[in-house]
């Protein structure tokens, strides 16, 4: 097995990991472009951690500019097996409140402007997203919660839509109406690519807001996220590193896969494959196009 190396992605208002020990900054390279800041690498307990700031430092990059591809494969380049994403949310349900953490397990992708694939044309690959997210982490993530007197839900459906915008009126109505829990601007991008790089992701989010839909909250704000998100730093921040103490020492192979997702999901034939998309994927899909 693996060793377990597990990155950490922090959305708005997680621009750092505290309780990093042996800390190092590094800028990786990827043939997708940059990265949304440089890795900060070290350790909680005995844990090798990964520290990326998912907008960079100081929030540059709004959901639809982040260069999603470069982030997973920079992850994937310094050998995170695992992701603990941290992402802000607006909540759906009066129960789901402000400063409540949601372990989700499902997605709805409702974005149009991303990249969401590193496969493409001369390289097809077909990945399940059935089940996004994977099982084994969001249970330690609910237990480190739960620890912590955190209060949190097992489970619920992230819809995730384009941005950068907040929701009209008609569209947070409508997503409750479909059953979703949460809503976000970034998490199914991510997922989607973590599984295609083989990593197994899960995500916190964190309730901030009641989106637009609430009567007695009204429409949602950067300035009531913020405040929000300041008190929910340092709980997530002790969510985090519980989970990452807790964490054994070599990667949990993942009961739905995820971690193997590429075995039968290439479809182009070898002799038909584009090289320079094939080179692009070294660190991506190593695995299955050269055995390593």
């Amino acid at each position: 097995m693996a060793k377990a190396i597990v990155g950490v992605i922090g959305g708005s208002g997680v621009y750092h990991l505290p309780g990093l020990t042996d800390l190092r900054e590094e800028q990786i390279a990827t043939p997708w472009g940059d990265p949304s800041d440089s890795l900060r690498f070290g350790r909680v307990g005995q844990t090798q951690a990964v520290f990326l700031a998912r907008h960079g430092r100081g929030h540059r990059f709004s959901p639809s500019t982040i260069n999603y591809r470069a982030n997973i494969d920079a992850l994937k380049r310094v050998g995170v097996t695992d992701i603990i994403a941290l992402s802000a949310c607006g909540s759906f349900h009066r129960d789901l409140y402000p400063g409540m953490f949601v372990m989700i397990d499902q997605i709805e992708d409702r974005t149009y402007r991303r990249q969401t694939s590193f496969f493409g044309d001369g390289c097809v690959a077909h990945v399940s997203m059935a089940h996004p997210i994977a099982p084994l982490l969001r249970r330690r993530l609910v237990a480190a919660a739960q620890a912590e007197n955190v209060p949190c839900r097992d489970g619920g459906t992230y819809v995730c839509i384009e941005g950068p915008q907040f929701s009209s009126l008609a569209e947070s109505l409508g997503f409750q109406a479909r059953g979703a829990d949460v809503i976000g601007m970034t998490g199914a991008t991510e997922a989607k690519l973590a599984r295609e790089a083989e990593i197994s992701y899960a995500s916190i989010a964190m309730v901030t807001d009641y989106d637009c839909w609430h009567e007695e909250h009204g429409a949602v704000d950067v300035a009531a996220v913020i405040k929000v998100m300041a008190d929910n730093a340092d709980r997530a921040s002790a969510v985090v590193g519980r989970t990452l103490r807790d964490l054994p020492a070599e990667h949990e192979a993942c009961p739905i896969g995820s971690d193997r997702s590429l075995e039968f999901a290439l479809i182009t034939q070898p002799p038909y494959r584009d090289p320079e998309l094939v080179k692009k994927l070294d660190a991506v899909a190593r695995r299955v196009l050269h055995g390593a």
